[in-house]
Parts: structure tokens; C-alpha cells; sequence
């Protein structure tokens, strides 16, 4: 079992949140330069990790979430709530902070 297997099961996000886990920067430019970690902008795009069932109307009906595991995402900067597993980092933010699915 994976890694990212092991701990999606820990961790299951409800109704319309997901778990994702932010792609790393990049740590050196085309020019060959070093980036330090201070210099490095806090990166919008992350991995889906798992999708919580989705947001439930008034009237009782399920609207799923837009997103599936292994989808590549865009969010806002700040969105969303850190946390930590096994030495792991991810997010856990809702639907709506999901700016764009990134196409390969």
C-alpha cells in the first residue's frame, strides 16, 4: 500500500471539501539559479487526494463535488486548512475554492 493510499484512508473529507496535496515549486530557474525556500511563492496548484460525497440542498439532493482523486487543481492562495499526517502535508478546502482543473 502507497504512501498517499495509507493515508487517504486516515482521512476522509465530508460533504463538499476535498484533500489535496500542493505540487511542489520548483527550486531552480532556467538559468540554472537556486531558488531558496524564502523565495519560493506559496504554490496554488495541488493534487487531489480524496473528494468528500459533495454539498447536500435544502431539498435533500446531493450536488457532487466538480473534482475527482488524481485530478491536478487550481485555488486560492490562502484557501483551505493545512494539516499534517505521518510527516505529510495537505489541504483541506471546499469545492468552491477550486479555481480550475489543470488539463494535462
Amino acid at each position: 500500500m502507497s504512501q498517499q493510499t495509507k493515508n487517504k484512508a486516515k482521512l476522509r473529507p465530508l460533504g463538499n471539501r476535498v484533500l489535496a496535496q500542493r505540487v511542489e515549486a520548483e527550486s531552480t530557474l532556467k538559468g540554472g539559479i537556486l531558488l531558496p525556500d524564502s523565495a519560493k511563492k506559496k504554490q496554488e496548484m495541488a493534487s487531489v487526494i480524496a473528494v468528500g460525497k459533495g454539498k447536500v440542498t435544502e431539498d435533500g439532493k446531493t450536488l457532487p463535488v466538480p473534482v475527482k482523486e488524481g485530478d491536478k487543481i487550481l485555488m486560492d492562495q490562502y484557501s483551505g486548512q493545512e494539516v499534517s499526517i505521518d510527516g505529510e502535508d495537505y489541504i483541506v478546502l471546499r469545492a468552491d475554492d477550486i479555481i480550475a482543473i489543470v488539463e494535462d
